[in-house]
């Protein structure tokens, strides 16, 4: 602590020796930075309230229905946004401001100067934004508020009424490409059902379930069939012993006339079937086919049993008469008939859902592929409509938001504050920056002489000398002052101080003056 005190003492002494220029320094600085302060224009501040009142009745009633904007949001950007270069040019020619600048760089000057003046400055709450600027001339700094405030509104009315006509016009570009999505949606949709209309099924089912229902039916189709099948090989059994019995009867009465009874209810049965099936479908129907052909076999059916009656007849003695006319063999023959017509059907159906099922397993390998295209093409078409449904519904939002927007506008501004110029200069703070004047003098002063005792430095203290030159002293020399040189000391101590007392004092005395003067202009 003791070396910084030695240090700094040592720095003041060798200061000292300059305190004459550094005085004379302080005093041109100072006379600078008043000759500056009093030379800075006054500059008078003009400002203008305003009120934003976002509430409207229309909106509460009309929620859900249109679009209900953030009115808070758009009128704090707007007042962030307003100070831009096309609003700031358009204020220049509402101001008359352009009249004075005739060259490019004076107007962009201008421009440069209003962007950094104009302020727009927002409350916090209630919506309450006041708009100022600041001139030297007080006319000046109102018309360019008063024009501000009219930027301001009218800002706000065509930035919504832009808002809602830019909307219009995308929705309905938007929705004009959503229609021609659409329609080509629908058009390869219909091609492929076109294409594909042997494998589209009404019931909305695909392929495997389609497949599984077939097979369902053809196994029930077989069963059937296998019921028939035994249904009529027991009916042949009877008729078999009922025609045993008949023939062993023919066999004992020789005078029996020759007859096959069973046989002709057959036929007969058969022949109204395939005339009830001609009616229904053509030659080449299974059905049809079946029946002929069974038609057929029992014709020679019934001409070989003439025959081995007739035979049977021709040995048997005289008079035995025939025994196949009772009900029972009618009856087993009606039955037989019946299970015959049934067979054939059950057959001719067994094959149809056979050949279905095949070609259904066939179309398995193409099945999942012209499904998963129809179910893309489906699902391409849904999103498609829905988003130009969506898109629809919103354009009428829009259109029923600017009507709303028209009707009860976005806000109401209210000009609280109407624009007014403070009677008295605002800048520059002159009882400030004579201080700052005088502060400036005095550490130029105190530079100026720090900075020459640096360049042409002294010792003052032995210990200092041996220090900064690493050399032995031998001895010191004092100078002793008389009487005469110790006045003559402190009669230059005495004129210094005066010097910068002075300097302060005049300082003090401008800043009284600026004081009183402000005081009674007030």
């Amino acid at each position: 602590m003791e070396l910084l005190i030695s240090q700094l003492i040592a720095t003041i002494q060798r200061m000292w020796k300059y305190r004459w220029p550094s005085l004379l320094i302080a005093w041109v600085v100072g006379a600078i930075g008043a000759a500056v302060v009093f030379a800075v224009p006054n500059r008078y501040e003009a400002s203008a309230r305003i009120y934003v009142d976002t509430q409207s009745i229309l909106k509460p009633l009309m929620s859900g229905l249109a679009v209900q904007p953030n009115v808070e949001q758009q009128v704090v950007m707007l007042s962030r946004t307003l100070i831009s270069r096309p609003n700031v040019e358009k204020l220049i020619r509402m101001a008359d401001l352009d009249l004075k600048s005739q060259s490019k760089n004076d107007q962009e000057a201008l421009v440069e100067s209003l962007t950094k003046t104009l302020s727009i400055q927002s409350t916090g709450k209630d919506n309450l934004y006041t708009l100022a600027y600041r001139d030297s001339q007080p006319e000046v700094a109102k018309r360019v508020i008063q024009s501000l405030v009219s930027i301001f509104i009218e800002s706000s009315l065509g930035a919504s009424r832009k808002d809602t006509a830019t909307a219009a016009t995308f929705l309905n570009e938007q929705i004009k490409g959503y229609e021609a999505k659409l329609e080509e949606a629908e058009t390869r949709l219909k091609e492929f059902r076109l294409r594909n209309i042997s494998m589209m099924a009404g019931d909305g089912k695909d392929s495997t379930a389609r497949l599984s229902e077939m097979s369902s039916q053809l196994d029930r189709a077989k069963l059937e069939l296998r019921e028939a099948l035994n249904a009529r090989d027991a009916a042949k059994l009877q008729l078999e012993g009922e025609r045993t019995r008949a023939t062993n009867s023919l066999m004992q009465d020789s005078s029996a006339a020759i007859a096959t009874p069973e046989l002709d209810a057959r036929l007969e049965s058969q022949r109204k079937g395939l005339d009830a099936l001609l009616q229904r479908f053509t030659e080449q129907h299974p059905d049809i086919v079946q029946t002929r052909k069974l038609i057929k076999e029992l014709e020679e059916q019934k001409r070989k049993e003439v025959d081995e009656l007739r035979k049977a007849a021709l040995a048997a003695p005289a008079g035995a008469a025939p025994t196949n006319t009772n009900l029972a063999y009618q009856e087993i023959s009606r039955i037989l008939a019946t299970a015959e017509v049934q067979v054939a059907s059950l057959r001719a159906r067994v094959e149809e859902y056979s050949s279905r099922y095949a070609q259904a397993m066939a179309q398995m390998k193409t099945a999942p592929q012209l499904e998963a295209e129809g179910a893309q093409l489906n699902r391409d078409y849904a999103i498609h409509k829905k988003n130009y449904e969506d898109l629809v519904a919103r354009r009428e939002s829009a259109a029923m938001s600017g009507d709303l927007e028209v009707a009860s506008g976005v806000a109401d501004f209210r000009l609280i504050d109407p624009p007014r110029v403070s009677p008295q200069p605002v800048a520059p703070n002159r009882m400030l920056m004579l201080p700052g004047a005088l502060v400036l003098a005095l550490g130029a002063g105190l530079f100026a002489a720090f900075a020459a005792s640096q360049l042409r430095p002294v010792f003052h203290d032995a210990n200092e000398l041996r220090e900064k030159t690493e050399l032995p002293l031998l001895g010191v020399v004092s100078l002793i002052l008389n009487d005469e040189a110790r006045q003559q000391s402190r009669t230059d101590k005495i004129r210094f101080f005066a010097g910068v007392g002075a300097l302060v004092l005049v300082f003090f005395i401008g800043l009284l003056t600026m004081y009183l003067l402000t005081y009674q202009a007030g």
